[in-house]
């Protein structure tokens, strides 16, 4: 059992039922490693399930807030065209705004909107373009321009603008901005094929109450059709590795180098842990370890992406650590044993 294999095998199920780490070292992938079950628990309680599939190198997970990241291309793909500007009010795409947010404050987080907001709890009964539009007539509850504070309702409102200046609903320009470019076929919002799905939490609300398998985690991306800026795509390791693998190597054909520069520049946002670019933590301690010149993201269902450029480094991270409830402990550690593998491998390579 090589070190990766070692690392996962040794976590699984305390940590999370299932996972799937991938690295790439100077764009050759140096270590794949899968373990777990796809489904373990048949509800809350921790009971089994009678029918446990084996996570494989190619089964499919949700992303959560990795999400962003793809979210974060097609805005700045829209930039690069001239179909909106970073600097500009968003007002100019959602009126009623207030003029000093701008899709740059939204994507690092520091447009004063509030972390989360459960649009399905407030509108039980409304449809999903409604609660859209509720959500972007969400107040603001904090200063604009900073201090950061992490929003999902930020990223929404990205997604949402992105919509109006593209054209499209966000899916389809995820797709035939980033996806279908880059011939990721296993990624994507609403999964096709959920029998190589990971499941996720026991939701006692949602219709035919169990564990979440095929469908987005995250309720609000759920109460809003399954598509949002700040969470519900899937992906497979490889297409994850493939998409970080773009950016690390300069964008190219998703992006334009410099946009990808900006992305990855720190926009000096304050008050986080880390720094911030457009839509990506710079040096993040909880998921980049020792990788202190890396950038990515992770996600609540127990993902993360971490690219090292310097290192010449992708990281690759997808588990189910909130199957059947959430509240696992672990993640962290885990997340830092493999970016340690990725780090000895680059040493070794």
């Amino acid at each position: 059992m090589d070190g990766l294999a070692a690392i996962l095998a040794g976590v699984v199920p305390r940590v999370c039922p299932a996972a799937v780490a991938m690295i790439a070292v100077a764009g050759e992938v140096a270590a794949t490693a899968a373990a777990g079950e796809l489904v373990r628990y048949a509800d809350a309680t921790g009971a089994l399930a009678a029918v446990r599939p084996p996570a494989l190198p190619g089964s499919i997970f949700d992303l959560a807030s990795v999400s962003k990241l793809f979210t974060t291309a097609v805005l700045l793909s829209l930039a690069e065209e001239g179909r909106l500007g970073l600097d500009e009010p968003a007002a100019a795409w959602l009126p009623g705004l207030d003029a000093r947010i701008t899709p740059r404050r939204l994507l690092t987080h520091t447009a004063g909107l509030p972390p989360t907001r459960r649009i399905d709890l407030e509108l039980p009964a409304a449809s999903a373009a409604e609660r859209l539009a509720a959500m972007t007539a969400t107040p603001i509850t904090h200063p604009v321009g900073g201090p950061y504070l992490y929003s999902d309702v930020g990223m929404v409102l990205a997604g949402r603008i992105a919509e109006l200046a593209g054209g499209a609903p966000l899916d389809a320009l995820v797709r035939d901005r980033v996806t279908a470019v880059l011939g990721l076929p296993d990624t994507g919002y609403r999964p096709r094929d959920p029998g190589r799905v990971a499941a996720t939490e026991w939701k006692a609300e949602r219709p035919g109450p169990g564990c979440v398998r095929g469908e987005v985690h995250d309720e609000t991306a759920y109460a809003l059709g399954g598509v949002a800026g700040h969470a519900g795509l899937f992906a497979t390791a490889a297409d994850l590795l493939a998409f970080g693998e773009t950016l690390r190597r300069g964008g190219g054909p998703v992006l334009r180098p410099e946009s990808v520069a900006e992305m990855t520049r720190d926009q000096g946002a304050t008050g986080a842990p880390f720094r911030h670019g457009l839509g990506v933590r710079l040096g993040d301690p909880a998921i980049a370890g020792p990788f202190t010149g890396s950038y990515g993201h992770s996600g609540f269902t127990g993902t993360s992406l971490v690219v090292d450029p310097g290192r010449r480094l992708t990281v690759v991270l997808l588990t189910n650590a909130v199957h059947p409830v959430r509240g696992r402990d672990g993640i962290r550690d885990l997340r830092h044993a493999v970016a340690a593998e990725a780090l000895r491998l680059s040493a070794t390579g």
